[in-house]
């Protein structure tokens, strides 16, 4: 890739809006679910996997079955994406929360943070 392909793939990314949502880690050995919210869900997955493969999750409960069971054990999955093109900040991080708080009880999950 030259160096001007790669200026237009960095532009475009910095200019794609993210992708606000709730999303889920679950255990299926064990049946257990996180559930969280993002602004951005882009990254949540690659985050939560960093601190469980290198064992300092913030997620106390959820390290020590990542170290039970092992990956394999684990999935991630999107819940739900928002759209939020004409909403404020603020009104990005509500609806984040509300909706986050619907899918923890739907599901009879845990937050993700710990």
């Amino acid at each position: 890739m030259d160096k001007q392909a790669r200026r237009n793939v960095a532009r475009d990314y910095k200019e794609k809006a993210p992708n606000a949502g709730v999303y889920a880690l679950e255990c299926s050995t064990t049946g257990q679910v996180w559930v969280g919210g993002a602004r951005n869900l882009s990254g949540q997955q690659n985050r939560h996997l960093f601190g469980l493969r290198n064992g300092g999750h913030m997620n106390r409960e959820m390290q020590a079955a990542w170290i039970a069971h092992g990956e394999a054990g684990f999935s991630f999955r999107v819940l739900e994406t928002l759209d939020t093109e004409e909403m404020t900040p603020l009104g990005i991080a509500d609806l984040v929360k509300t909706r986050e708080r619907h899918w923890l009880d739907a599901l009879g999950a845990r937050k993700v943070a710990g």
